[in-house]
């Protein structure tokens, strides 16, 4: 039996009586029976990516269906989702392992590094301080930051840069294009090296770095994904606050929406804090840290990557899929808490102004990056799709808010690698399997996690 057979059948085995779910310990009972009727297994067997703990309903079997087979060819351990409708949490479900090792259930409540998916959630508490009048999205970023730049001998400020608003910034359309110049987040040895300061470089030093590099076009002209730009957002935060970005987002924006145990995480895996997940990367390669202290001692890449303290406002939050269910929730309107108002919101989707093109996809409609998030427009009457993802070693994330009342939130603790474009595979048929729901549950599961 092929691996995609195995896991059919044990899918199906798992549906029957009536359509009730066998507990994780039969899933392991029929693992075991599969391993058993085929020796060859025994030796080398595959993984098993069973369902964990979570809400267990049948009308969601088109979730799991596709996820479990998703993560057992993609070599994913561990992952979750959950799944709203209207605001209200409907379906959360964990499959497979947090941590091999010690064989730890990755659940719905298990933390795990969003990466990107930070974005939006800096976008909320720039947009949040708009909201209150205490900044303005056409603020000049670097006038506000009154930082001196780093000059190597002989080189000069881009006057450019002084033109970079902090609408620019939201919406990635500051100057820096990463295909030409390099992503400046993770260059830590080459910055420390140039200022003669150990690695990682703290925030001002790594801005002050860049602020003596040339853009690599016009502000406000074109769009280009750029990680540092959401690093500034974070420092712009600082500045307007006098609050640490973290201290300023779980206070303002987290807390608000029920969200407690959400933190920005650390680079080293003897540093995991309780509850997260361990990281596996895809390639399984090891690499120096990117901490000078640390030497040259080799460990594996999805804990060398980067710091995600330093990548904090792009890339450095830990989440539970609960907890992102709960920041989208009150994104779209329709859940009991918020912290934009619509007005706000509404400017945070805008298209980017010209001559900023929107990207164009050949099967749907338009689409551009608004403050924080990928928009969509989806009808005449001014719905869209918003979304984010991300990705680096050890972790894959997506966050999807549909314009018909349909979110989905996913964390995986592997990357995702493979010749059939997996980040787009996942993407493309979680929206099928939500069209297959036939039956959206009127119960709110919230309550059930804290």
């Amino acid at each position: 039996m092929y691996e995609c057979e195995r896991l059919t059948a044990a899918n199906s085995m798992l549906r029957n009586e009536q359509g009730r779910l066998f507990s994780v310990k039969r899933i392991f009972q029929i693992a075991i029976a599969i391993v058993v009727a085929h020796p060859a297994m025994a030796q080398n067997p595959p993984d098993i990516i069973f369902l964990s703990a979570g809400a267990n309903n049948p009308a969601f079997h088109s979730f799991d269906d596709f996820l479990t087979g998703f993560m057992d060819k993609h070599h994913i351990p561990g992952g979750a989702i959950a799944v709203l409708k209207d605001g209200r949490l409907v379906y959360a479900q964990g499959y497979g392992f947090a941590d091999k090792a010690a064989k730890t259930s990755f659940n719905p409540t298990t933390l795990a590094r969003i990466a990107s998916v930070s974005k939006p959630i800096t976008a909320v508490a720039i947009m949040q301080l708009v909201q209150e009048g205490k900044l303005n999205l056409d603020a000049k970023a670097f006038r506000l930051l009154g930082l001196e730049p780093f000059l190597k001998p002989g080189a000069k400020v881009d006057p450019r840069i002084w033109d970079i608003t902090v609408r620019r910034l939201l919406q990635h359309t500051g100057g820096w294009d990463r295909d030409k110049s390099g992503d400046v987040m993770f260059m830590h040895f080459k910055i420390a090296a140039d200022m003669k300061i150990p690695s990682p470089p703290d925030h001002t030093s790594l801005i002050r770095w860049v602020m003596g590099r040339p853009l690599d076009f016009d502000p406000g002209t074109k769009y280009a994904y750029s990680n540092f730009g959401y690093c500034v957002l974070g420092r712009i935060i600082e500045k307007v606050t006098g609050k640490s970005y973290e201290s300023y987002v779980r206070e303002a924006v987290l807390a608000p929406l029920g969200i407690t145990r959400m933190r920005i995480g650390k680079g080293r895996e003897k540093e995991r804090l309780d509850g997260e997940a361990v990281y596996y990367a895809n390639n399984g390669r090891r690499r120096r840290t990117e901490f000078s202290e640390d030497g040259d001692v080799r460990v594996p890449t999805a804990y060398a990557f980067a710091s995600p303290e330093t990548m904090d406002a792009h890339g450095g939050w830990i989440a539970s899929v609960v907890d992102i269910a709960r920041f989208a929730a009150g994104m779209d309107g329709r859940g009991p808490k918020r912290v934009l108002n619509q007005e706000s919101m509404k400017r945070m989707y805008e298209e980017p102004p010209p001559p900023v093109l929107p990207r164009a996809d050949t099967k749907q409609s338009r689409m551009w990056y608004g403050g924080g998030w990928n928009v969509r427009p989806m009808g005449k009457n001014g719905e869209a799709n918003y979304w984010h993802s991300g990705g680096m070693p050890g972790t894959a994330s997506l966050l999807v808010r549909r314009y018909d009342g349909i979110t989905w939130a996913v964390i995986f603790n592997s990357d995702l690698v493979g010749d059939d474009n997996p980040q787009l595979l996942l993407d493309r048929q979680l929206h099928v399997a939500a069209n297959a729901v036939k039956e959206w549950p009127k119960e709110d599961l919230f309550d059930r996690y804290h």
